[in-house]
């Protein structure tokens, strides 16, 4: 069993302890102020900054307490993040939906859910708790199932980031007609990142698409590199939760510090 499948085992059972009726999910969609334009927020400067709400990885294992996700995100907001990302995966990154529920009541940029989303529920269940981005993977899923949770997350307001790692998950994320598509160094099964995969993948996607560099960047160097293979937006958690100074990282990485 490959890293990514045994997460997503994991992200059944827990999905299935916390699932509520359809009735009650939908009444909480129907609750939510409508979703931001993520999609504009990410296309307002030449490079973008999705900044991560991020306790633990895989990889790293524990990388920060984060005891206020709410004042992390608000400080996030202040070094000009054109978004925010959480993660709510509880078993592998300590995250929760607490999480996203504290981090979208103190921003009015964006918010991705950061999960693995392999169930129809937890796109109600993203919107429900005020998500405007939600994250395709893939690796994780089947063609029907990429196009199928495309088109729902569409239907409730939200923006999608489909993410790829090689050359064939690009061409399926190609097919659904995407507006945002991130490329990820990092490889879901085996952990192993190699930031190549940018300089290969980034320059296929359109220009007229999103084009979000994640993982492995945590220095000027990877933003302007990333830059150069033709990102738009980069996704960054690690850098600034283990800095001590979130503002002055991000601030860097933009080359504004």
């Amino acid at each position: 069993m490959s890293v990514l499948d045994s997460i997503i085992a994991g992200v059944r059972e827990d999905l299935a302890q916390r699932r509520l009726p359809l009735a009650q999910i939908h009444e909480s969609v129907s609750s939510q102020p409508k979703p931001l334009d993520a999609y504009s927020f990410l296309r307002r400067n030449p490079m973008n900054v999705i900044a991560e709400v991020k306790r633990a990885s895989p990889s790293k294992g524990d990388l920060a307490p984060i005891t206020d996700p709410a004042a992390l995100a608000a400080q996030y907001h202040e070094a000009g993040a054109a978004a925010a990302s959480v993660l709510t995966e509880k078993r592998r990154f300590g995250g929760s939906l607490a999480d996203l529920d504290a981090v979208r009541s103190a921003v009015d940029i964006p918010v991705l859910r950061k999960d693995f989303m392999v169930d129809e529920y937890q796109f109600y269940e993203a919107r429900a708790h005020g998500a405007d981005i939600v994250l395709l993977i893939v690796a994780a899923l089947s063609q029907s199932q990429l196009k199928d949770f495309y088109d729902l997350s569409r239907e409730l307001g939200m923006a999608a980031l489909i993410e790829v790692h090689t050359h064939s998950e690009l061409e399926s994320a190609m097919e659904i007609d995407p507006v945002m598509v991130g490329i990820n160094s990092r490889n879901l099964k085996t952990l192993e990142v190699d930031t190549q995969v940018f300089t290969e993948l980034l320059p296929r996607i359109p220009g007229s698409l999103i084009r979000v560099a994640e993982s492995g960047i945590s220095s000027r160097a990877d933003v302007i590199e990333a830059a150069q293979a033709g990102a738009s937006a980069i996704l960054v958690g690690e850098a600034l939760v283990k800095s001590g100074d979130p503002i002055s990282a991000m601030r860097e990485l933009l080359g504004h510090g």
